[in-house]
């Protein structure tokens, strides 16, 4: 991570939603107070949405997770989009017997429970500390010891152990596996990054980037805003 960027991120971000603002109400005074306010007052509907689908031990995962992702929070971008993340990837159900198979193990079956389960329990961004944490761990192969996060973050495990032993979190990646399974195109590996509903794909083309630019035309501040998620995340 290039830790002589995170200065300049902040200030562009402040820019944007002043010129946003500025532009749509002509007014200096109301636009100033807009971008001091943008923490409390931002709009989710002109965020750009992004979801990233993938499974907890594919090393690629936890290394977009944990380098291209938790550069949008070190930066402030992440106040400009709405982040999504399914842990499901290349799991599948048997049709034998309706079990969870996952690619990388047993252990991946439960730790995508798991993190379905923070997802769920909390729905703000407090849930991405806690799969910060495990990816980190998958990395550096401690993934067996992911209840330390708990500990080390502060964060009570007991909500998110219910969701998982009361069988919650069995039906909450079901509802991930259909998701996944509906994806168009169809996901080719992980992690699988769709921006504004398109799939970015690797590596992505400059057509492509600028079709996706142009999904909002008469929108000026999410065409730009689109333009930093994607160099950052690609």
């Amino acid at each position: 991570m290039d830790f002589s960027k995170l200065a300049f991120w902040p200030v562009v971000v402040a820019c944007l939603f002043f010129l946003f603002t500025f532009s749509s109400h002509g007014s200096v005074t109301h636009a100033f107070a807009s971008a001091v306010d943008v923490s409390t007052s931002n709009t989710t509907s002109q965020n750009v949405n992004v979801s990233v689908y993938y499974e907890t031990l594919c090393l690629r995962c936890a290394k977009f997770i944990v380098n291209k992702l938790e550069d949008l929070f070190e930066n402030g971008i992440i106040s400009i989009i709405n982040l999504r993340l399914v842990p499901w990837g290349d799991s599948y159900i048997s049709k034998s017997n309706n079990t969870i198979i996952c690619k990388h193990g047993p252990d991946e079956c439960q730790l995508n429970t798991i993190e379905a389960c923070a997802i769920y329990v909390w729905p703000n961004r407090k849930h991405y500390g806690l799969i910060y944490c495990i990816e980190l761990l998958a990395i550096e192969g401690r993934q067996k010891e992911w209840e330390n996060c708990f500990d080390s973050l502060g964060l009570p495990e007991k909500h998110i152990l219910d969701c998982y032993n009361s069988g919650e979190g069995r039906t909450l990646e079901l509802a991930y596996a259909n998701e996944t399974a509906h994806l168009s195109p169809p996901h080719a590996y992980t992690p699988w990054v769709v921006v504004n509903n398109q799939s970015i794909g690797k590596p992505i083309s400059a057509k492509h980037t600028k079709a996706m630019l142009h999904l909002r035309p008469a929108n000026h501040f999410h065409q730009i805003s689109t333009q930093l998620v994607m160099q950052i995340i690609t």
